[in-house]
């Protein structure tokens, strides 16, 4: 096991499937050739999550994930077949959904600015006057008192033991362990599944729903109940993005750092964990001094004094880089994917793609589209407005009074929100990056001529680092960028939806050899150890279904007619939107209508055009029903037809995306069940149950000496993908550098080729395009003479010329390795 992966596998550990799942899975991972274990978030999650994001207690295992003896299992597990152990983990928020569960949240809860946990969460508590807001009710307070629908009771509720939640202490609470939460609580309050912690002598005799004694029992509370829509104005604690039951915590607080991070501290003290990967470090205060402690923390329970390799969720926009001071091996790989991508794609598309959005709007009766700066700036500022508001509005209340006064408070909060919808990238981090918010303050005062005043007085103290505005500015930037671009922008620009990918810039169509070349070098020189990724728990769409969907540019004219037709026998009304979900549908075929109702109606409730997650529009999501029901019935033979066209050059973009980033710079990661055909959508569809059984039975198959076509088992991506880690977890001398290779002749544009120090692939791109040219004819890769085997095949080559209508006869993919 080495100290730096040559490569991971990511594993989904829920309650259905655990640590102990997951260490009986050991034994296939190292077969398949994997090098370390890469693990979902493991800290004690909300009660049923599916994915440990929202975790409620850092001091723990999860119960429901097998608990602290399942993850030394594990440990166990993967040590005797050498595997490494990543594990995700979530410092920015904890889940407060349920106070009952997070004993940090109900302390706060319980006994407000007293609480030695209050600065563990980031409340801005004068904005509420010392209360937390808890925006839960279904109308007003008045109204839900009046209504009977809260009550206030004496004693614990039920499931919560006077020493509250099993294992809920933490030792950064001077009353020690058994004091913290609901331990010694007298009493709590009701309003159906919500129940929160009432504040020590406030309880009632009895329980009771009456009006008035209730509304003077809440009056005395450290927290304060609001209806949910006012949460974007009344909120007072900073969330994750828009998610108001996960709220930020302040670990950039020595002791809040301590207390929240010693069980995974403990994870390498006792050789349970190698790595970590951090997510959404854009919402730290302070995220390169996040990573500075991090590491300084585990070299100090580590006995080498080595540090840990760490991987950062960091979304870099087009052109953009990763801070080259951060304590980090780089990022988990989301722009890899998107030149994996691009490279893939047929630039000769983009006008017919063009085209047909500009009709189907025009059909809609839909204004031409704005390009993608203008929809971005148009999502982002309704993100600033709206779900963003309660943030925009804390950065008015950190302005200086003198400039407040001046400017006038709405003022203030419009120019704010105009410096966020213009500002270019996720955050910066000043002193780096100011050149972003200089070029947000002169796109605001173009776009809004009349707000120039209040950007230029404004801007100034937004670059200033050492101010609380600043630094929540750049806190604020991630989430507005987030929402507006990834959950709204991305469902509203439908040209092609391999673009529109977490990480991707939909502006940017497609990216030429050199360019992926290019790219390739960056990364070898800059962030060797780096994850590249192609799938995972974020993606909009699996690499199988982007790859699939890359084949419309090479054939608009086809897709036009056959959206034409689709749309002829079901439509929304809304003539991108059916493209959005007629591609989805063709690109995940043949996926149950389940699956693809859920998706039309979050990419709808998303884009937030016609319908949304506060409003939904019942006319518009039974169109979506509609026309999900016809792609089983009435237009099946439509579809048919289409996949059946586009399926196998979308079978050789998806070998040739798999091989390119197994066999390019960095870390390649593959997410669970990807090793074949993976045809899954946005989340939670892309966390589906995967059939490991299967897939174990079809390796040993492989390794008896199958060589599968490609076909629509999949088998031949598992080929590559066995085979292609294994070469580099055994000889990872042939992975040293990076040098593009010279191919020649007629279809030397439809071949990417490169050296990676003895290990050399090759991968086919625009198969449609080659097939019509009358495929490779007489074009060859150039290359040093020399007995070379492709590891796929087994077949044996020789000599400086290799054709590649014979090298690529049986898959559209080669690696080639030295003979030993």
């Amino acid at each position: 096991m080495t100290r730096r992966p040559v490569s991971t596998y990511r594993l989904q550990i829920r309650p259905s499937f655990g640590l102990d799942d997951a260490a009986a899975l050991v034994p296939y991972l190292h077969d398949l050739g994997v090098d370390w274990v890469y693990l979902s978030p493991i800290l004690q999650a909300a009660e049923g999550s599916e994915h440990g994001y929202d975790v409620v207690d850092p001091t723990r295992v999860d119960e429901s994930r097998g608990g602290p003896d399942a993850l030394a299992r594990f440990a166990a597990a993967a040590r005797g077949e050498g595997l490494g152990i990543l594990v995700d983990i979530v410092p920015n928020h904890q889940g407060v959904a349920d106070p009952r569960h997070n004993p940090w949240w109900a302390d706060v809860l319980r006994r407000g600015r007293d609480s030695t946990l209050a600065a563990a969460f980031d409340i801005d508590g004068d904005h509420g006057d010392g209360r937390v807001r808890l925006p839960v009710l279904g109308s007003t307070l008045d109204e839900v008192i009046r209504a009977g629908e809260l009550t206030v009771s004496p004693g614990l509720p039920a499931g919560v033991g006077d020493a509250g939640p099993a294992g809920s202490g933490t030792a950064s609470d001077e009353r020690g362990a058994d004091a913290i939460g609901w331990a010694g609580a007298t009493g709590f309050a009701r309003y159906f599944d919500t129940v929160l912690p009432l504040a020590d002598g406030t309880a009632p005799a009895a329980e009771t729903s009456d009006a008035e004694e209730v509304a003077a029992v809440l009056a005395r509370q450290h927290w304060e109940l609001v209806h949910w829509r006012d949460e974007a104005h009344a909120l007072n604690y900073r969330r994750f993005f828009t998610i108001t039951t996960l709220a930020g915590v302040r670990v950039e607080r020595p002791e809040v750092f301590e207390a929240s991070h010693r069980e995974v501290l403990r994870w390498f003290r006792d050789g349970l964990a190698d790595g970590l990967r951090i997510d959404h470090p854009d919402g730290l205060a302070d995220p390169g001094g996040y990573l500075d402690d991090l590491e300084r923390a585990v070299r100090g329970v580590r006995d080498d004094d080595e540090a840990p390799y760490v991987v950062v969720e960091k979304i870099l926009e087009h052109g953009e880089t990763l801070p080259g001071w951060w304590a980090t091996d780089g990022t988990t790989g989301y722009d890899a994917m998107a030149e994996v991508d691009r490279v893939l794609i047929d630039p000769r598309g983009e006008a017919g793609l063009t085209a047909l959005d500009a009709r189907l709007r025009a059909d809609t009766g839909l204004p031409p589209s704005p390009g993608w700066a203008d929809l971005t700036h148009e999502t982002k500022r309704g993100v600033a407005d709206g779900a963003q508001a309660a943030e925009v509005g804390r950065l008015v209340r950190c302005l200086p009074a003198p400039v407040r006064d001046a400017l006038g408070a709405d003022v203030a909060r419009d120019a704010l929100a105009e410096l966020l919808a213009c500002f270019p990238v996720y955050r910066s981090y000043l002193p780096d990056g100011r050149e972003h918010l200089d070029r947000a303050a002169a796109e605001a005062a173009s776009r809004r001529p009349d707000l120039a005043p209040a950007v230029a007085a404004i801007a100034p103290l937004l670059a200033d680092p050492g101010l609380e505005l600043s630094r929540r500015f750049m806190q604020t930037t991630g989430p507005v960028m987030a929402k507006g671009v990834e959950d709204a922008a991305f469902y509203r620009d439908t040209r092609l939806g391999t673009l529109t990918e977490v990480g991707g810039d939909p502006s940017v169509f497609s990216l030429d050899v050199d360019g992926f070349h290019a790219a390739a070098e960056r990364r070898q020189s800059a962030w060797p150890h780096a994850m590249t990724a192609l799938s995972t728990h974020d993606t909009k769409r699996s690499e199988d279904v982007r790859a699939r969907l890359s084949v419309l540019a090479e054939v608009p004219e086809r897709w036009a007619t056959a959206l034409d037709r689709l749309r002829e026998v079901a439509s929304t009304g809304h003539g991108p939107f059916d493209a959005l979900v007629w591609q989805a549908i063709v690109g995940a075929w043949p996926a149950a209508s389940a699956r693809l109702r859920d998706y039309a109606i979050k990419a709808a409730r998303e884009s937030a055009e016609r319908t949304s997650w506060a409003a939904p529009h019942a006319g518009f999501e039974e169109r979506i029903d509609d026309l999900v029901a016809a792609a089983h019935g009435r237009a099946v033979s439509i579809v048919n037809d289409l996949v059946a066209d586009i399926a196998p050059a979308g079978w050789s973009n998806a070998l040739s995306a798999k091989l390119l980033q197994l066999a390019g710079p960095g870390v390649p990661d593959v997410y669970q069940g990807t090793e074949l055909w993976d045809l899954s959508l946005v989340d939670p569809d892309n966390r589906r149950p995967v059939d490991f059984a299967a897939r174990r039975r079809l390796l040993a198959e492989l390794d008896e000496g199958l060589l599968p076509p490609v076909d629509d088992s999949g088998a031949a991506k598992l080929l590559l993908t066995s085979r292609a880690l294994r070469l580099r977890r055994d000889r990872p001398e042939l992975f040293t550098r990076y040098t593009p290779m010279t191919v020649a002749g007629p279809a030397s544009g439809h071949a990417i080729a490169f050296d990676r120090g003895g290990a050399l692939a090759v991968a086919t791109r625009l198969p449609v395009g080659l097939a019509a040219a009358g495929g490779w004819r007489d074009t060859v890769l150039l290359r040093h003479s020399g007995p070379t085997v492709d590891v796929l095949t087994g077949r044996l080559f020789a000599g400086g010329e290799l054709a590649l209508a014979e090298l690529l006869d049986l898959y559209p993919v080669a690696l080639l390795a030295p003979v030993e």
